[in-house]
């Protein structure tokens, strides 16, 4: 139970990456508050993470809303008495060429990805400076963080903002005890994923190790991070790809 008597935020964990990583936390111990903007979703995901023997409660909201992501961090002390693990997770992904790309897109992609992770963070590490006992932040970038994708430049602009993020709160939380890292996955299975056509075929062909990741690949590198036993691992970005990005060959 290498997470017990932690109590853990994830973002966007309805499904997915982030209901994994919330999952694996429950299961190894830790009290989770699981978010997301579909509040059925968010209150399905959280009651078969309790049926499978994990303390996890729903609260749904907006996670680019900047007092929504405060209220969410207070939550977890209210319900749980505490706050040790902040996993912001929750993204948006709009496609679109650079030439056409809208400025209204532009700014959700921004709210969400970057404005919302900024903020949760520091509401999250307020509370952790409070307690005085440390803790653990993560942010979700990805891939095209690293390597250009078509059609993705915003996208992979706020996740490449994300590192950065994480790089400087060093600075700022290392006195603390407070560790800040990002896990950048690469293509995914998972239900968004699954209903793309040839997504699978297509990335099992251009992953160096033969397939894409599973949610699982991807939520045991978090669960790597967050562990009390890393918490000397600081400021850094752990890329989960399969190889993906050491020879980067792109999509049609």
């Amino acid at each position: 139970m290498t997470f017990q008597h932690q109590i853990a935020i994830v973002t966007g964990a309805g499904q997915g990456i982030g209901f994994e990583i919330a999952r694996q936390l429950a299961l190894q111990g830790a009290s989770v508050l699981l978010n997301d903007l579909d509040a059925a979703l968010a209150v399905r995901a959280a009651g078969q993470i309790e049926k499978q023997g994990g303390d996890c409660q729903a609260f749904a909201g907006n996670a680019s809303d900047v007092a929504f992501v405060r209220d969410l961090a207070d939550e977890a002390v209210k319900r749980f008495g505490g706050l040790t693990i902040a996993v912001a997770n929750a993204g948006l992904t709009l496609f679109g060429p650079f030439l056409e790309y809208r400025p209204e897109d532009l700014q959700k992609v921004m709210d969400l990805n970057l404005r919302g992770s900024f903020f949760l963070a520091q509401a999250a590490a307020r509370i952790m400076v409070g307690q005085g006992s440390g803790g653990s932040i993560l942010f979700l970038s990805s891939v095209t963080g690293h390597q250009a994708h078509k059609n993705l430049v915003a996208y992979g602009m706020t996740k490449a903002g994300l590192e950065m993020l994480a790089r400087g709160l060093v600075a700022e939380l290392s006195e603390h005890r407070i560790n800040v890292n990002a896990l950048a996955p690469g293509a995914t299975l998972t239900e968004r994923t699954l209903g793309d056509a040839g997504y699978e075929d297509t990335w099992s062909r251009l992953t160096p190790m033969g397939r894409p990741a599973q949610t699982a690949d991807v939520a045991q590198a978090a669960l790597f991070l967050l562990a009390p036993a890393s918490r000397h691992i600081t400021g850094q970005t752990l890329v989960v790809d399969g190889g993906w990005t050491a020879i980067s060959p792109a999509p049609d």
